[in-house]
């Protein structure tokens, strides 16, 4: 018999930043998450860390995903990555941060394509635009 290592729920105290981020459903896989902590996009208490850096209950992360911002509050702990509603219940999101994302999500919604452009523009719609852009012959 072994020593169980981290479980769900767990009352451990750390936990790697990139795995917490993998468990909780923020990045599809571990090497996704880890790139993300290097490249800045998650901060750990308005700090940047390394992917190494331990989490405890109780820390803020800023999660850039694309144009997306989440701000979220650490709940719990879990090393394995399970359904989502188990994943939300890891973390809390702010109020403030959920009404941001909802105005942005709309905005951008509002950006949409053109009216009358309905998916992959066809081989006469590339031409015409070519067109516009080179400028009539």
């Amino acid at each position: 018999m072994g020593h169980p290592k981290n479980t769900e729920q767990s009352d451990s105290i750390k936990l790697r930043i990139d795995k917490w981020l993998w468990a909780a459903r923020f990045f599809k896989t571990r090497s996704l998450s880890a790139d993300a902590v290097e490249g800045g996009k998650v901060l750990v208490n308005q700090a940047r860390v390394k992917p190494a850096k331990s989490v405890t209950p109780g820390d803020m992360l800023a999660i850039r995903l694309g144009p997306y911002t989440f701000e979220v509050e650490v709940l719990g702990l879990s090393d394995k990555r399970g359904p989502a509603p188990q994943a939300q219940l890891l973390y809390r999101e702010t109020e403030d941060s959920r009404k941001k994302r909802e105005l942005l999500a709309a905005e951008l919604k509002a950006q949409a394509r053109p009216a009358g452009m309905k998916g992959r523009p066809t081989k006469r719609d590339r031409r015409d635009l070519d067109k516009i852009k080179v400028g009539a012959w």
